[in-house]
């Protein structure tokens, strides 16, 4: 113990409210999960024992002043306050298998030493550095801002544990051991190597469930169009690689497999339990494969959170059941899973279909809708990886599958059906991460307006359900799509060709009007048909009829035989200008559409990293043989899918960008306002407060006066400068331009001292004035925040002024922001055409645009009680920017509801 320690056993301050919500789940390397919460003081009996299996001479004892383990080190270990003393714990079912305790220093309150251990059985699971890191997080948000430990004596596994978190770490050398320190801020290091860990984590945890080698059926019947009889015909006629058991207490063999009454009655060991029995019978199953050690299961049943109060509460035992077991779930209500790999080739679902070898993940949230997707892949012959229905998504989600898919070497594209997200905010950093890598294309229901929310605010007023999700993918990188046959068209596209490296179009056809409808159809999509080269149109000419066309499209005419696809398609794919090429085929009288998909396929194979996409229009079909060059019916569908898989290869081609580092920016000035509204109630800021709110992040404002009568606004004008502008002020006064509240250009201080007088005997709760000089030119835009309750803080740009609502021209994007978003933001928006010279104006400063954005996004990580911001006007100038009017609403956090959430 280092002298500034607190000594555990002095007075203390009473503890704070039990941290309930501070629980979390964590996924291991093992794929196992682990629960980790605060220690509580019952905890003490548990501890003893946890203590007396780690060596004798460990280090977590010196933190308590203890030569090993005893009741008193026990005891020790649970005196927690919450704030300066914190214990955090490993609880695998009420057994304490890990410890991590800090307690911050008297000599500086940013400073806690800090102590961990992991029980022998379970290091090199990566439990250390899990507890490390959510530890670390706690502790930043108390104010800690380092760690140090002591580590006597060589003690490699401790030094690995902070070295693998990514925290910069320095050590001191000690007579009696080194002393690390830790700077607890996160860095790139940190973020790319906790990101490592969890895709690692859940790959593993997913492999559970996917690559089992037994499996049983709880459940199985002999009666067929029963599910649970039709998932045991799936497992077995799919020829499923490892060993079936089907549990049925009234069977001896069903399907010719052999059965067992009970799960525990196997004798050996099973991997994966699919659950299909009444909803009532669940848990007992559920415990019977808890058992077992099953690692993970299926439930199919229905009849829990999706019925109700009831239904909710039943399914939250149930994942209480599982997570303390370390098992992972795939549902309740689901229709199961699929692994099209030869080597497993399980088909866990009651679908009747079991669809083609490929390199697709799918996942649908709808179990009816996953039996259609499987039924329409197989239609089009697109080949899956693997499938899950995820169903009610109690514990595995999107979240989970999209790491899998990730690090699986058989997926190069993941699909989504989606309905809802359970934490939207990890999903975006999740794929954000992925996409990089692998396209992520999904559908999103529920785009209907039913779904916006009312709010007092401009921001609020604008950030509608559907636009929230866009911008959610966007900054993620997901290709959205508006139906399931785009997301189908998008797949085939993508599965098969490279993603296109710019969005310039060739069309080669052999008749005229389709080749004008996809030229129509691709400028629709925003794509480019470029003029081709002279090279590419002079060896054209040399074999193509004169008649033919030799621009752009290319029309080779109804006789072009198939040698004149193979020829033409090689030269155009070989232009400077192209990135990607449709070519058309309608089946004229007497041609052989075998010997044209052929010659497609020749004309294409040196295409290289430019895509080729087919239009066969003939009620046939493209031909098998025209694969792997996916086909369409029509014009439009094939320039939709290339258009999305264009803006998705220009999101991973941009830098990914980073969160800035603003060094000037005063945290503790902010808290203090927020506080001191906080402690009359919260609610909406005044001018004053509002004004040293954004002064303490840099955010620049114009000067302003608080005037309470007539005459002090005329005074507080001419002390600033005229000409001057007016504002009402009234708590009960939301929009002053709704209410007559603004007055603006006004040339003297009589002038303000009139407009005074006439708005105090017209606005109803005005109780005073607000006073500034007037800001002239420059272009008026709104920078505001809005906290959505699944979303979190949005942060919103768009064209400002009294017209936002109407114009409804903004671009949002979930805190926090990255300068690459911060630069996205301002490109989506037409009004930002204004600050870039429309018709002759002068340029604004949209580098000074680009800070505020991004220092509003640090304002609300500082001060997540903002609710709602609006800077409505900004006006960005030919330099710099100033927020002329501003309104802020604070209110305190709600605890957050218990949950069983995994933290990645």
């Amino acid at each position: 113990m280092t002298p500034e320690m607190p000594d555990a056993r002095a007075e203390r301050t009473p503890p704070d409210e039990y941290p309930a919500h501070e629980a979390s789940d964590v996924v291991l390397r093992s794929g196992s999960t682990l629960r980790l919460r605060p220690v509580r003081a019952e905890d003490a009996p548990a501890l003893f024992e946890f203590q007396k299996r780690l060596p004798s001479d460990s280090v977590y004892f010196r933190f308590f002043d203890a030569a090993g383990a005893s009741p008193a080190s026990a005891q020790a270990a649970v005196e927690a306050d919450y704030r300066d003393r914190f214990g955090y714990v490993g609880d695998a079912a009420g057994r304490i298998v890990a410890a991590a305790h800090y307690r911050r220093t008297a000599a500086d309150p940013t400073v806690a030493d800090v102590t961990f251990a992991v029980e022998p059985a379970l290091q090199g699971q990566g439990v250390g550095t899990r507890l490390l890191e959510r530890l670390a997080e706690i502790a930043r948000g108390r104010g800690i801002a380092t760690f140090e430990a002591l580590a006597p004596g060589p003690n490699p596994r401790m030094l690995d544990v902070f070295v693998n978190c990514g925290f910069p770490m320095e050590r001191r050398a000690r007579p009696d051991g080194d002393r690390i320190v830790v700077a607890l801020a996160p860095t790139p290091q940190f973020e790319a190597l906790a990101a490592d860990r969890s895709e690692r984590a859940a790959a593993a945890s997913m492999a559970r469930l996917f690559e089992p080698r037994s499996v049983a059926i709880i459940g199985a019947s002999r009666e067929r169009g029963k599910i649970g009889a039709e998932i045991l015909h799936n497992v077995v006629s799919a020829g499923f690689r490892g060993a079936i058991y089907p549990i049925n207490p009234s069977a001896s063999e069903i399907e010719g497999v052999r059965c067992f009454p009970r799960l525990l009655d196997v004798p050996d060991s099973v991997d994966l339990a699919i659950v299909s029995v009444p909803a009532a019978l669940v848990p007992a199953a559920i415990d019977d494969c808890v058992a077992k050690g099953v690692k993970g299961v299926v439930v199919i049943t229905a009849g829990f959170s999706e019925t109700g109060a009831e239904g909710r509460r039943r399914e939250a035992a149930l994942l209480d059941r599982i997570r303390d077991a370390g098992i992972r779930m795939v549902g309740p209500n689901c229709m199961g899973l699929v692994n099209t790999n030869p080597a497993v080739r399980l088909n866990a679902t009651f679908a009747p279909i079991y669809p083609p070898e490929g390199r697709v993940g799918l996942s649908s949230q709808s179990g009816a809708l996953g039996l259609a997707l499987l039924d329409y892949a197989a239609r089009l012959n697109l080949g899956i990886s693997t499938f899950v229905s995820v169903g009610n998504k109690a514990d595995v989600s999107s979240n989970d599958l999209v790491q899998y898919w990730a690090e699986d070497p058989r997926t190069d594209v993941i699909l989504l059906y989606l309905e809802s997200f359970g934490s939207p905010g990890v999903f975006a950093r999740i794929a954000r991460r992925v996409a990089r890598r692998k396209p992520i294309v999904a559908v999103k229901a529920g785009r209907s307006s039913a779904g916006a929310r009312a709010a007092s605010s401009h921001t609020g007023a604008l950030a509608e359900s559907d636009a929230v999700v866009d911008a959610l993918f966007r900054q993620a990188g997901v290709i959205r799509t508006g139906t399931l046959e785009e997301l189908f068209d998008v797949a085939a596209l993508l599965a098969h060709q490279p993603v296109p490296r710019g969005k310039r179009v060739a069309i080669v056809t052999n008749a005229g009007g389709p080749g004008i409808l996809a030229a129509d159809a691709c400028e629709a999509q925003g794509l480019e048909l470029p003029a081709l080269a002279s090279e590419t149109a002079a060896a054209l000419r040399e074999f193509l009829p004169a008649a033919a066309s030799v621009a752009n499209p290319v029309d080779m005419l109804a006789s072009a035989p198939p040698e004149h696809y193979a020829r033409t398609l090689e030269r155009v794919l070989a232009d400077p200008n192209v990135d990607s090429v449709l070519v058309i085929f309608i089946p004229p009288i007497a041609t052989d559409t075998d010997a044209v998909a052929r010659a497609i396929g020749q004309g294409t194979r040196a295409a290289g990293e430019k895509p080729v996409l087919a239009i066969f229009m003939s009620a046939r079909g493209a031909p098998e043989i025209l694969k792997p060059i996916p086909s369409y019916a029509f014009p439009e569908p094939a320039a939709i899918a290339l258009a999305r898989a264009v803006r998705y290869g220009a999101w991973r081609d941009r830098p990914p960008g980073a969160v800035p580092e603003l060094p000037d920016v005063r945290r503790g000035e902010a808290e203090a306002v927020v506080a001191a509204a906080l402690a009359r109630g919260g609610g909406w800021l005044d001018a004053a407060e509002c004004d040293r709110l954004l002064a303490a992040f840099g955010i620049p404002t114009a000067p302003l006066r608080l005037a309470a009568t007539p005459a002090a606004a005329a005074a507080a004008a001419e002390e600033l400068g005229l000409p001057a502008v007016l504002k009402a002020v009234g708590p009960a006064i939301v929009h002053k331009t709704g209410v007559g509240g603004v007055r603006v250009g006004l040339e003297t201080a009589a002038a303000v001292r009139a407009a005074a007088e006439q708005m105090a005997s017209r606005i109803e709760g005005l109780t005073g004035f607000l006073v500034q000089p007037q800001v002239s030119g420059g272009v008026e835009v709104i920078v505001g925040v809005v906290r959505d309750p699944t979303f979190g803080p949005l942060v919103v740009y768009g064209s400002g002024g009294t017209l936002v609502e109407l114009l409804a021209d903004a671009a949002f994007r979930l805190h926090p922001l990255t300068d690459a978003d911060a630069a996205a933001m301002l490109d989506e928006v037409r009004g930002t055409a204004l600050l870039r010279g429309y018709r002759g104006a002068p340029r604004a400063d949209e580098a000074a645009l680009r800070d505020i954005l991004l220092r509003v996004s640090a304002l609300v990580e500082t001060c997540p009680e903002v609710r709602e911001m609006d800077l409505n006007p900004v006006k960005v100038l030919a330099k710099g920017a100033r927020v002329l009017d501003a309104r802020v609403r604070v209110e305190r956090r709600a605890a957050p509801a218990r949950s069983r959430r995994i933290v990645y």
